[in-house]
């Protein structure tokens, strides 16, 4: 910050310090414990006639623009709502306490109660009566300014704008920014609907450990921590899958969760360190079954979200009714590149991959390939919903062998706006070939990838109890709601997202 503008925020905070005092001096609690409230903004605008009785209402909020003039003065209050505007005058309130009017500032939090009227201006508004002071603001507001230009028009500047600030500060990107709110009311929403709608197929929800002796269910690089008590590693989950399969084995028909896990990876517009996942496992299902579920779901909880079938994101309007098209990975990835890699093997597929200008690490196996070509030359191309289907079996270690294609596995994942949104399977569940996937998964992060799965011995123990035929999903909370919002990273959809640290 520029020592100009640090010194202008000194003052205001001094001359908010020296308000607080005189407040104190008056016998005045600038942090109440309570104040009873009857409306709220929105409703109070929605529902005003100008043609009724006189109504009086109590609200609470924060100050947000503040307008004296002598004897009256104007100011707009912010709750939870929206905004509305107020008048206190002077000969309405009484010397001592309109006095206290000028110890107000923008950013204070008031409680009010007056009669509801329209101003000569047209604008509904609150004829104070009462007022207290809630919550003293000590701190300014990045408030942005307006001015004149020499041509007559309105310039606003300082706008709390600055992307890697907001996320920083986001109680203020809320105050600033209402239309942020809006974002995490529909996530909320999303995360509603989505519960209702596997509560009402009689799915249970469950909770699962998120720190584990061994984390397993996906590729990833987990987060360590230790356990001083017990003396021993332990790892943040970086998915719930063995635990819920755990559940099936142990009689339940249908388990879900809803919840966070953790990968140490890299941060971009689609990843945070941090994130929520849906997992879902139903027995006696497989992956085509998963698949009308998945469309189905979608489908409901963006009529709740949006009221309607359709999204728009990035200038794209996505229809998400069913049914959604399906290809196979290797037919999704001939279509786009013209390359036939089906029966390749890896330096085969080397040499796909450096015709397209693909790098590859030394370590990468011939299913790591696939899915590197894959993501460099299709992904972004799938913009309506789309399952890609059929995935090479090293990719996949913990999906059953596709009935009729050697070498592949039943999986899907569902590709919207150029994103992986879901990925399912038909789950194996026969632990002798489980456990053969297991060491080769070890035999993987020998060559050096330190994302392949490690062995559960445990869960191949669990295994050889018997785990019926089951379909399994995981679902993206938050690119799903990034895709139902039209948000353009995920830091826009997570209230605290990862940051760097500030230097």
């Amino acid at each position: 910050m520029e020592h100009g503008r640090q010194d202008e925020l000194n003052d205001l905070m001094r001359r908010r310090r020296e308000e607080y005092e005189e407040l104190l001096a008056l016998g005045i609690q600038p942090y109440a414990y309570s104040y009873d409230v009857d409306s709220v903004a929105a409703e109070i605008l929605a529902s005003f006639n100008d043609e009724g009785e006189a109504r009086n209402a109590s609200i609470a909020g924060r100050i947000v623009t503040i307008r004296r003039m002598g004897k009256a003065s104007f100011a707009h209050v912010q709750d939870h709502s929206g905004k509305i505007q107020i008048y206190l005058k002077k000969d309405d309130l009484g010397d001592e306490t309109y006095k206290l009017v000028k110890l107000l500032d923008i950013g204070d939090i008031i409680g009010l109660s007056g009669v509801i009227f329209r101003t000569r201006m047209g604008e509904i508004s609150i004829h104070v009566a009462s007022f207290s002071v809630l919550a003293k603001s000590l701190r300014p507001l990045p408030v942005p300014k307006e001015k004149t230009d020499d041509e007559g028009k309105r310039v606003v500047y300082d706008q709390f704008t600055d992307k890697e600030l907001r996320y920083r500060k986001r109680p203020l990107d809320l105050i600033l920014n209402p239309d942020v709110k809006e974002t995490f009311i529909k996530r909320s929403l999303l995360v509603r609907s989505m519960r209702e709608f596997l509560d009402e197929r009689g799915y249970i929800e469950v909770e699962t450990p998120v720190l584990q002796p061994l984390y397993g269910g996906a590729a990833a690089r987990p987060f360590v921590t230790h356990h001083n008590a017990l003396d021993m590693k332990l790892y943040l989950r970086i998915a719930d899958e063995l635990y819920l399969k755990r559940l099936i084995v142990g009689g339940f028909d249908g388990v879900y969760e809803i919840g966070k896990d953790f990968r140490n990876e890299g941060m971009d517009r689609n990843h945070n360190p941090e994130f929520t996942m849906l997992e879902l496992y139903v027995a006696f299902k497989d992956y085509n079954w998963m698949m009308e579920l998945v469309e189905e779901m979608l489908f409901a909880i963006n009529q709740a979200v949006n009221s309607t079938s359709t999204a728009v994101v990035a200038g794209h309007t996505i229809d998400f009714t069913p049914p959604y098209t399906r290809k196979t990975m290797f037919d999704a990835i001939r279509e786009q590149t013209g390359e036939d890699i089906r029966a390749l093997d890896e330096a085969g597929l080397r040499a796909v991959a450096k015709r397209l200008g693909i790098e590859l690490e030394e370590s990468d196996g011939s299913g790591r390939i696939i899915d590197t070509i894959f993501s460099e030359r299709v992904e972004q191309t799938l913009i309506q919903p789309t399952f890609i289907t059929d995935y090479p079996l090293e990719l996949s270690p913990l999906a059953k062998k596709h009935r009729t294609e050697p070498g592949l596995v039943e999986r899907f994942e569902l590709y919207v706006n150029g994103q992986e949104i879901a990925n399912a399977f038909s789950e194996l569940n026969d632990p002798i070939d489980q456990k053969q996937r297991f060491l080769d998964q070890a035999a993987l992060r020998m060559r050096g990838d330190e994302e392949a799965m490690t062995y559960d011995e445990d869960y191949i123990e669990t295994l050889e109890y018997g785990m019926p035929p089951t379909a399994g999903l995981g679902v993206g909370v938050d690119r799903l709601t990034m895709l139902l919002t039209g948000a353009e990273s995920i830091r826009d959809v997570i209230l605290f997202p990862t940051m760097r640290p500030v230097k």
